[in-house]
């Protein structure tokens, strides 16, 4: 399912976003969501969010960490 979470750790840590075994399925939902992709489709995802972190890293951190936060609410 997160076949492409070991390319993203700095992603994640620059988002201030601790991936564990209790959230992986909801930030996995969640970065399909950003791509574009639908969910399960994991090399389409990994395309896309390279795509992204190419053209524009900081960009894609900052709307991961605001979509991560709606996700999880302020508490998570």
């Amino acid at each position: 399912m997160t076949c492409y979470f070991r390319h993203l750790q700095r992603v994640f840590s620059k988002a201030g976003i601790i991936v564990t075994d209790g959230n992986k399925r909801e930030l996995h939902m969640t970065i399909h969501s950003l791509a574009g992709v639908p969910y399960k489709d994991c090399p389409g995802v990994w395309r896309e969010v390279k795509k992204k972190l190419a053209a524009d890293e900081d960009g894609f951190v900052l709307a991961l960490k605001k979509a991560w936060k709606d996700r999880i609410g302020p508490s998570g």
